[in-house]
């Protein structure tokens, strides 16, 4: 069974015309010539709440019945999805509740609160946060919105590749960070129909290898609940419909440390200018860090995010 789709890619990108940005794509000769390669970096940190994940969630909240607008939507989120969610619901007209971890960054906090939603916290360490946020769901009547594991969600993403691949042309590889897979599993659909033979290639944080793990298996594996400054990219596995995606169409998954996307994002901003969180500078660093063999001439690189406030800013780059 498909579980995704390009035409299910085009007809999110019909839904997000004129209400999602359409990115810039951002050039460096300085980064190609660092890398040996020329770089197409898709800067989503322009995106609508800082970050692709308004992609996905508006797309999964405009397919919802009048009915399930009218009881609202639920999430959970470290941070970005909850924006997104928060941001959808208040566009279409109805109210959000979102599921935090207590240590999200504050500034993801505030935001979420900030587009008009009600915020629940947990502790990432101890609970299980799909099955409170199921729960929490089911208690009020809510349709719930999860961050990656839902078709709706995964091609809303899926139209960052599209929109990528129909500015620049082919690309004989693509970046993109991993944290539940949805991005990926979206942008893999979309790059490999319209760009034949390209390289998909995922990037997350050495700590949380659950996706490299899972491919080398052959199935789901489940590690302990990361610790990394890439709090978007803190997940134990990866999502079920994202791996099913994601184990047919991805090469590799690639690791960086937690040094390394630091030095990402202060290449981010002395060179291009540029503010990126750790998780939407991961790819960046597995080309700055050399990890990817045999590096074609055209590459994409997806930066996902720029949700980083400044005091943790300054904290993370301060003394790097």
């Amino acid at each position: 069974m498909t579980v995704l789709s390009l035409t299910d890619v085009r007809a999110a990108a019909d839904r997000l015309a004129g209400v999602a940005h359409r990115t810039p794509v951002l050039t460096s000769r300085t980064l190609d010539e660092r890398v040996g390669a020329r770089v197409f970096l898709k800067a989503e940190n322009f995106q609508r709440i800082g970050a692709f994940k308004f992609r996905g969630a508006y797309n999964a909240v405009s397919r919802l019945t009048p009915e399930q607008l009218a009881a609202g939507v639920a999430a959970y989120s470290s941070g970005n999805h909850a924006q997104a969610v928060a941001l959808a619901a208040r566009l279409a007209g109805t109210s959000a509740v979102i599921l935090m971890p207590e240590d999200a960054p504050p500034t993801k906090l505030a935001a979420t609160r900030g587009y008009g939603a009600e915020v629940v916290t947990y502790d990432r360490y101890t609970q299980d946060r799909t099955a409170l946020a199921q729960e929490l769901a089911t208690e009020r009547g809510r349709t719930l919105i999860p961050p990656y594991d839902h078709p709706d969600v995964m091609a809303g993403q899926g139209t960052v590749a599209l929109e990528l691949i129909e500015e620049v042309g082919h690309l004989g590889a693509l970046l993109v960070p991993v944290g539940g897979g949805g991005l990926m599993a979206g942008c893999a659909t979309a790059a490999t129909m319209i760009s034949p033979g390209i390289r998909m290639i995922g990037v997350e944080p050495a700590a949380g290898d659950d996706h490299a793990r899972s491919l080398a298996a052959g199935e789901r594996v489940e590690i302990a609940i990361p610790r990394t400054i890439a709090d978007g990219q803190a997940i134990s596995t990866p999502g079920e419909l994202t791996f099913a995606v994601n184990q047919r169409l991805v090469e590799s998954f690639e690791l960086v440390s937690d040094a390394e996307i630091l030095e990402a994002m202060a290449f981010a901003f002395e060179r291009l200018k540029i503010v990126l969180e750790p998780s939407g500078a991961s790819a960046l660093a597995a080309l700055l860090a050399g990890r990817i063999h045999g590096l074609p001439e055209r590459v994409g690189v997806v930066l996902s995010g720029g949700n980083v406030g400044l005091e943790r800013f300054h904290e993370l780059l301060g003394n790097s």
